[in-house]
């Protein structure tokens, strides 16, 4: 009797432990390295990937944003859920066409990213907008946004 309590005592302790490591795994999985959130959050992590030099180098020297990272133009910030979500998916997206070799030479912006620009448009320029049609999209009469001059193209 004494020796399947122990066997048991054993076994409840290595489940115990197996959880905690699991946990462990997952957070750092989840909210990863130390710092690899805010490092993807840099201009020049999106320049990273050869397709985008164009465009960050356009940004660099011409925008008038240039104290704008990318994030706060190409992902949504209505909350921190929906930030990291599309965050992660658009990444994730990335890394895959990336690493696929499909990269296209010219990148065009989806619909959903251009109601996402645009709602940042909206959300740091509120008070400059309040008065103008906020239906029609900023880049039809500001043509040359910084990495317009690169390789990626608003469509209508």
């Amino acid at each position: 009797m004494g020796a399947l309590y122990k066997h048991r005592w054993k076994i409840l302790i290595g489940v115990l432990f197996m959880g905690v490591v699991g946990s462990a795994v997952g957070l750092f999985l989840s909210f990863g390295p130390p710092d690899l959130m805010a490092k993807t959050e840099t201009p020049l992590f999106c320049a990273s990937c050869h397709t985008m030099e164009s465009n960050y180098e356009a940004w660099f020297r011409i925008g008038a944003h240039r104290t704008v990272k990318c994030v706060d133009c190409h992902l949504p910030h209505e909350n921190r859920g929906v930030y990291y979500l599309w965050k992660s998916i658009d990444g994730l997206w990335d890394v895959a066409v990336y690493y696929s070799g499909r990269v296209p030479e010219r990148i065009d912006i989806s619909q959903r990213q251009q109601g996402v620009v645009q709602s940042n448009c909206i959300r740091c320029h509120e008070a400059r907008v309040a008065k103008i049609d906020q239906e029609r999209q900023c880049w039809t009469c500001h043509r040359w946004l910084q990495h317009n001059l690169g390789a990626v193209r608003m469509t209508r």
